[in-house]
């Protein structure tokens, strides 16, 4: 394609800006790294689990406690081989809409980029080539509420490994996640860190379920019994999950590299973020939050949760909090990909709340944008995509091969 990458001060059509003073994005280096179609990016999509998952009710990446065993594997296979091809793990059943991993196909495909995926604490195995971090008989982290969610020489490993990643970064890159569940860590550890996140926090039902990620993260912060002031190790080992642990150490590690990071997500990604920053000096605080670069949904970022009491949006209250409990500015944009004009009943189902962002969506639409894609041209990608998908799904059905191990 003809590259036509958006210009200095120029914003991308539909994009929001949720932090970060506008001038330090549009001006700065970050801008041209992620605008340019030279040097390309490289993306990694972690994959990990928590028990925290299997808590009726807690999440809607999968219908039942058991198919959210398999999100992640299957989330991975459709982001690395599209919508057309038959998957070894089928996408798990959702209450509605369709995994975020179609629109993230979608992009990354228009912007060329090759993904790595890392499993990183999952139950099953992943039928295809992969980075593997840790043993795989490690397996999931417990469930939160116990307050032991991993151990204490888990959480260091996790650590090591990744900012070994992070310091041998060579290009810019672009951090994915799938963790179901990961939303209710991200609110554990936030607020065991001390930043007031209880009503700040979403997921992916259309009505997060609020009370029970509070009651959860209670539980674990009580059973846990911290101190006043526990470090991000001590609060990982209490109630975080494999995914932020190893994306923590990564972030520290690229201070080493000077590699910029488009972080794709939402409050999962701004809760690794937090740890990062807890864990490094002022000075090196400064110079990591002009590295990074978050990206997510419009989805997420219009949505106002209602036990917050404000008129902002959730994420940017969020985002906002982490800025002046850590004295930094954080870069922030929001994609201007919406479906409302979508010939697919999933896909407009965004527009009503559902799944909202995963699997680096938000991140990755934006970098397309930034890369000169028209919103039209990602819609109408994304319309397509989703005509594979159900043929795909359709043949699927008619010749049904042995379930998945």
């Amino acid at each position: 394609m003809a590259w036509s990458p958006s210009t200095l001060f120029e914003h991308p059509a539909g994009c929001t800006r949720l932090s970060g003073p506008a001038s330090e994005f549009w001006s700065g280096a970050i801008h041209r790294f992620w605008s340019d179609p030279e040097p390309a990016p490289d993306l990694l999509l972690l994959l990990s689990s928590t028990l925290t998952a299997e808590v009726e009710g807690i999440s809607a990446a999968g219908a039942t406690s058991e198919s959210r065993r398999y999100t992640a594997i299957a989330d991975a296979e459709l982001l690395l081989y599209g919508p057309s091809h038959r998957p070894r793990w089928p996408l798990p059943p959702l209450p509605a809409g369709v995994s975020p991993a179609l629109i993230s196909w979608v992009a990354a495909e228009a912007v060329k980029i090759q993904p790595w995926v890392g499993s990183i604490g999952l139950s099953k195995t992943p039928p295809f080539a992969h980075l593997r971090f840790e043993k795989p008989e490690l397996g999931p982290a417990a469930c939160i509420s116990s307050g032991h969610a991993m151990t204490p020489q888990r959480v260091l490993q996790l650590l090591n490994q990744g900012q070994r990643f992070g310091e041998r970064l060579r290009h810019p890159l672009v951090l994915a996640e799938c963790v179901p569940g990961g939303t209710t860590t991200a609110l554990a550890v936030l607020c065991g860190l001390g930043i007031p996140a209880h009503d700040l926090i979403s997921g992916s039902a259309i009505h997060p379920p609020m009370a029970l990620k509070r009651d959860l993260v209670r539980q674990g912060l009580q059973s846990a019994e911290l101190s006043a002031t526990p470090s991000a190790q001590e609060l990982l080992a209490a109630v975080g999950d494999p995914f932020q642990a190893f994306a923590a150490g990564l972030l520290i590690g690229s201070l080493k590299s000077r590699q910029p990071l488009l972080l794709a997500g939402g409050s999962q990604m701004a809760a690794v973020l937090a740890l990062a920053l807890n864990m490094v000096s002022s000075k090196q605080r400064r110079l990591l939050s002009k590295q990074v670069l978050i990206g997510t949904t419009a989805w997420l970022a219009g949505e106002v949760l209602p036990p917050s009491g404000s008129k902002r949006a959730s994420l940017v209250e969020l985002l906002a909090l982490l800025e002046n409990h850590f004295d930094v500015s954080i870069c922030a944009l929001a994609s201007g990909l919406r479906f409302q004009g979508s010939r697919h009943l999933a896909l407009r189902d965004y527009e009503l709340g559902h799944v909202k962002e995963g699997v680096g969506a938000g991140g990755l639409a934006l970098l397309a944008q930034l890369r000169g894609l028209s919103l039209e041209r990602i819609s109408q990608a994304c319309d397509n995509a989703m005509d594979q998908l159900l043929e795909s799904e359709r043949k699927q059905q008619e010749s049904p091969r042995d379930p998945a191990p």
